[in-house]
């Protein structure tokens, strides 16, 4: 396997992710150092290493920053579908990566959700404004290992975009925390119908 056709996409490790954090995953902590270990053995296989991070506005003084309705409403309950509890604000410590994350030999960080709802790392722009298929494209890339947090959200996501992009995918192995058994397992399923290799 060629090492300028591959790239690692590192979903949303972020500490609002992680245990402690306001939508923490259970398991996000032990994930965040496994794929330290994966990327300090494994970098010089990839052409890119992308790391993708939930980066959303702050509520302002009356709360009503919803990003475009991806955090409930002020006084109303989210439904964790597709409204949140306020996370992953860009200017407050939940948007960090997890510290159990070694990001020396990230390539590109891509920032996604500003003022609206975003899941897929696909759906980011990178800190020069560039989205991450082109990113892809431009090094060469025709295959994309994802890892991250969470399987059955924006990992989901960010594989099946992978693949419509055309990409080869891989999920891979114990890389990835979902946030519940059941969801987790349906979006393995779908992800594998999709043509990623789990």
């Amino acid at each position: 396997m060629s090492h300028d056709k591959r790239a690692l996409v590192i979903v949303d490790v972020q500490n609002d992710f992680v245990e402690g954090g306001s939508l923490g995953v259970a398991g996000g902590r032990d994930v965040a150092t496994r794929i330290s270990q994966h990327v300090a053995a494994h970098a010089g296989d990839y052409a890119v290493i992308a790391a993708s991070r939930d980066w959303h506005h702050a509520p302002g003084p009356d709360g009503h920053e919803t990003n475009g309705g991806h955090f409930a409403a002020p006084g109303e309950d989210p439904d964790f579908v597709t409204t949140w509890p306020v996370h992953c604000v860009s200017s407050e410590g939940g948007s960090d990566y997890a510290p159990e994350l070694v990001t020396d030999a990230v390539t590109h960080h891509v920032r996604k959700g500003m003022g609206v709802p975003a899941y897929s790392a696909f759906e980011g722009v990178t800190d020069d404004g560039a989205a991450l298929a082109d990113v892809l494209r431009a090094a060469g890339v025709t295959e994309v290992d994802v890892t991250g947090i969470a399987t059955d959200y924006c990992v989901r996501a960010t594989a099946l975009d992978a693949r419509k992009e055309g990409f080869a995918v891989r999920l891979l192995d114990g890389l990835h925390a979902g946030v519940a058994p059941e969801t987790s397992t349906a979006a393995v399923a779908e992800m594998r119908a999709a043509g990623v290799t789990v």
